[in-house]
């Protein structure tokens, strides 16, 4: 492991979180600074130079635009620093793999950028947080990490940003990666890639967004009516993602509003409120105007369309060419 220079974005969370007590289960996330953090793993030796920043102390449910400007300004001036070699990123789970994703996306794959967090607050009986912390490092300082891209470390696995996934409310194994699963293997003595570099030298995908254009997540069911896609539109939607049955399936009255809706000029993209499976193009989606998720949930769809549409891509050839690209 070499020795790197490392910038940490601190933005609270469970791994910066309290709870009184060794076994309370409910706790308060965000409450310990990340000088006070990053004086502890200190103790444990391993050769990295810390720099710190605290950019929130909050629970992650309450990051969005404002915060994720920030943390993209602070990282694109760090790419831009020959000092500094890697940046990492300590975060709240809950959105953990929105911000992930949204960084991916517009920023270069030159240096890492790692994101951390924890699943049990600090003073829990079997906290994760500083093994995690202690894993990140270790990604972020190895020389093979750059070229792929904003990277998640949880529980002892690599996870690539467009793959990550929290698949479980509790407990130290609560992130998976689909359609990949690990793209390496993680612990504080080693590092184990299993697969190569997949974005060697790429330059940011796309443009921060300088304002993120309003688009909700409609969740199917069972007897659901096509005004819960008109009181969206009305509300000024640009986009909307639908949170489908099985393979991005609605109600057929709420297909036809989504269609109506999608000839309006919105961007609408089929997802899936399954936890995991492809959402492929079927042969009605041409004529609809629906863009196929893919691999991605609603949660990330919902980002990348952000993204585009604020790019100017609402064309919805080109906007499943940017979800169908790995």
């Amino acid at each position: 492991m070499r020795n790197a220079s490392i910038l940490v974005l601190a933005t609270g969370g469970t791994i910066a979180g309290q709870a009184g007590s060794a076994t309370r289960r409910d706790y308060r996330p965000g409450q310990i600074d990340i000088a006070d953090f990053l004086e502890e793993f200190a103790a444990l030796g391993l050769p990295a130079r810390m720099e710190g920043r605290q950019i929130a102390n909050i629970d992650s449910a309450n990051i969005g635009p404002a915060i994720w400007r920030d943390l993209h300004s602070h990282i694109s001036a760090a790419m831009n620093d020959p000092a500094c070699d890697a940046i990492m990123i300590t975060h709240g789970t809950d959105t953990a793999e929105e911000t992930a994703f949204l960084l991916d996306l517009t920023l270069p794959s030159t240096k890492p950028v790692v994101l951390v967090g924890a699943m049990r607050p600090a003073d829990a009986v079997g906290s994760d947080g500083l093994r995690n912390f202690a894993n990140a490092v270790r990604v972020a300082a190895d020389a093979e990490a750059p070229g792929r891209g904003v990277l998640l470390v949880m529980g002892d696995q690599v996870l690539a940003a467009r793959d990550a996934r929290k698949t479980k409310t509790t407990g130290s194994g609560a992130f998976e990666g689909f359609p990949r699963g690990a793209v390496a293997l993680a612990n504080p003595a080693s590092l184990d890639w299993l697969q190569p570099q997949w974005r060697l030298g790429e330059a940011a995908r796309w443009q921060f967004p300088a304002e993120f254009p309003r688009v909700p997540i409609l969740h199917a069911y069972a007897g659901q009516t096509a005004d819960s896609v008109t009181r969206l539109v009305e509300a000024g939607a640009k986009g909307i993602v639908l949170a489908g049955l099985g393979d991005g399936n609605a109600p057929d009255a709420v297909r036809d509003a989504l269609a109506d809706a999608a000839t309006e000029g919105l961007v609408v993209v089929r997802a899936t409120r399954v936890d995991e499976g492809l959402v492929d193009r079927e042969p009605e989606d041409d004529a609809n105007g629906f863009v196929a998720a893919r691999a991605l949930g609603p949660a990330k769809a919902r980002i990348l369309c952000q993204v585009l549409i604020a790019n100017g891509v609402t064309d919805p050839a080109a906007v499943q060419e940017a979800f169908s690209k790995r």
